[in-house]
């Protein structure tokens, strides 16, 4: 068994995003997963990280790939990529009406300005073009660049698919996967129920299992997104991350 890296995403502390570095320090979870900031807040980003002994493992970043200067965008960020120390570059990318030779070229082109500054580009799984196992390759293979790869979410593949197994959706792409979102859900199509790991249907250990077999190295991000119609207290999102974490402990993953 091999361990990759376990992040978690701040967001999962909404709204109580003020808490989640001290609550992660105390759980020893020492990686994360921002948005790049802006070029001014960026100094204060690394301090705060800094502060509390954690890392970003990976950066969420913009790319409009409907724009012919696409590849621009991905340059843009690369700075705040080198300050932090971040070797993945998350998006959600969207092909739209834009043709799909076009959307391949310029994650391409955006592939190579990444490579030029060793960092990877994940993709989300989400539509239309990481919506599943099957997409997601059809889109590696046309784009066809070793800095473009896969986020594999495994409660999205069930969020955006119906009758669809998680475990074989990523053995589909498995070779393609460098980040993985580690999220639950009760499986159901369009249903926001996102509870803490070990409450739902993902077969977390099948997954872990994929991944070791694939030789995955990435970072397993955290992401905690709650349940539709519940009230968040700060103990609830605290409790359930610490939970999460707890789970992994379990499997032996921490």
């Amino acid at each position: 068994m091999s361990k990759s890296i376990i992040a978690c995403r701040p967001y999962s502390y909404a709204p109580f995003l003020d808490v989640a570095y001290e609550h992660l320090a105390s759980l020893d979870v020492r990686h994360v997963e921002i948005e790049v900031p802006a070029a001014e807040q960026l100094q204060a980003t690394r301090e705060e990280l800094d502060r509390h002994g954690i890392q970003a493992s990976s950066l969420q970043g913009v790319f409009d790939v409907s724009r012919a200067d696409a590849a621009d965008q991905i340059a843009g960020q690369m700075p705040a990529c080198e300050a932090l120390g971040a070797s993945l570059l998350f998006l959600s990318v969207k092909a739209g009406e834009t043709p799909l030779d076009t959307v391949y070229g310029r994650l391409r082109e955006a592939g190579q300005v990444a490579a030029e500054h060793h960092v990877t580009i994940v993709m989300e799984t989400h539509p239309d073009l990481i919506t599943n196992g099957t997409v997601a390759r059809a889109t590696m293979e046309g784009v066809n660049h070793p800095n473009v790869r896969v986020n594999f979410d495994t409660a999205n593949v069930y969020y955006y698919n119906k009758g669809v197994d998680g475990a074989e959706e990523l053995r589909k792409i498995a070779e393609y996967v460098a980040a993985v979102h580690l999220k639950e859900t009760d499986g159901g199509f369009e249903r926001w129920c996102f509870p803490a790991l070990g409450r739902g249907i993902v077969k977390f250990p099948e997954v872990f299992d994929v991944l070791d077999a694939g030789g995955f190295a990435g970072p397993c991000t955290l992401e905690i997104e709650g349940i539709e119609g519940e009230t968040k207290t700060e103990r609830l999102v605290c409790d359930r991350i610490a939970e999460s974490v707890g789970y992994l402990r379990g499997l032996g993953r921490l």
